[in-house]
């Protein structure tokens, strides 16, 4: 059985870890709840910016200057969009993440000989790849360390523009989905190429956005904008996503790391107590001992 000074010292850096754990999941909680709002607040704006794209679908896919957004290419270079967060502690978050781009890259593009770059956004799944060959773009590796709609849509930009000039002819975003704090759903979601059919999240049916609207200027120069823009906010969506999901995830793994914290200080103390107890009988045991040992 362990002495007395070391069951204590055990106790005492068990006391401190909890410590720890229960700060970090308060700060978790809060993080989320401001994580939970931003995407609160950016959900209506992509709700009627995807109604409009499905009011002008037919128009979209019939004009010749927009038909890069949707062109559907023999796939030779694709592009991940890797949404990691920049420290650990936070369960299975990174590991999911990891995960689905090794399968990605061994049973979906593996087979077609398929050229996969991974953009890191996020440090975690970077570390993990970094020795691995191949190819990588760190650029925007610190984007969650002020996420913001213009940094997104900064990434967003570029990425259209590889992707119209065929440096690209996929485009994906690896991310957490956030259901709740205790669930997210691992997601490779395509961005590029454009589809109409499911550029909408709402759950709505699509008849709900169709009416009879005026256009001005024309519904093309509309579209000129528009889609862009969609695909840039739907960027933005699954970085917010993945943000919340990170918060939702530490705050859990801290939770479950305090109670264990406390189920184990609970066993150190009564190993303490034990070991006291044992001490202090065989004290006991002793003086008796050197009395009897006097008297005879």
């Amino acid at each position: 059985m362990a002495n007395l000074k070391e069951v204590r010292t055990r106790i005492a850096s068990t006391q401190s870890t909890q410590q720890i754990t229960k700060a970090m999941k308060m700060v978790s909680a809060t993080k989320l709840r401001k994580a939970q709002n931003a995407i609160i607040q950016m959900r209506p704006y992509a709700e009627k910016l995807n109604g409009i794209l499905l009011n002008l679908a037919e128009t979209a896919k019939s004009e010749e200057s927009l038909q890069g957004y949707f062109e559907h290419r023999s796939l030779r270079n694709v592009l991940l969009i890797a949404n990691s967060s920049d420290r650990g502690l936070c369960g299975g978050y990174n590991a999911n993440i990891i995960k689905e781009i090794r399968n990605l890259m061994a049973n979906k593009y593996a087979k077609d000989n398929v050229n996969v770059e991974v953009k890191f956004i996020g440090k975690k799944a970077y570390e993990y790849y970094k020795r691995s060959e191949f190819p990588m773009d760190t650029s925007d590796i610190q984007t969650f360390l002020d996420l913001s709609a213009n940094a997104a849509f900064d990434i967003g930009d570029r990425v259209i523009a590889d992707f119209l000039a065929g440096k690209y002819d996929e485009v994906r975003v690896v991310y957490n989905k956030f259901k709740n704090a205790a669930t997210q759903v691992v997601t490779a979601e395509k961005i590029l190429p454009v589809e109409l059919e499911q550029i909408s999240h709402t759950g709505k049916e699509t008849s709900e956005y169709l009416a009879d609207f005026s256009f001005e200027p024309s519904k093309v120069a509309l579209l000129e904008t528009l889609i862009p823009r969609a695909v840039k906010t739907q960027l933005y969506r699954t970085m917010l996503d993945a943000q919340a999901s990170e918060h939702g995830s530490r705050m859990v793994a801290m939770d479950k790391a305090t109670e264990n914290a406390g189920e184990l200080i609970y066993d150190l103390k009564l190993q303490y107590n034990q070991a006291r107890q044992a001490a202090i009988t065989t004290e006991i045991l002793e003086i008796v001992g050197g009395a009897a040992a006097l008297e005879g």
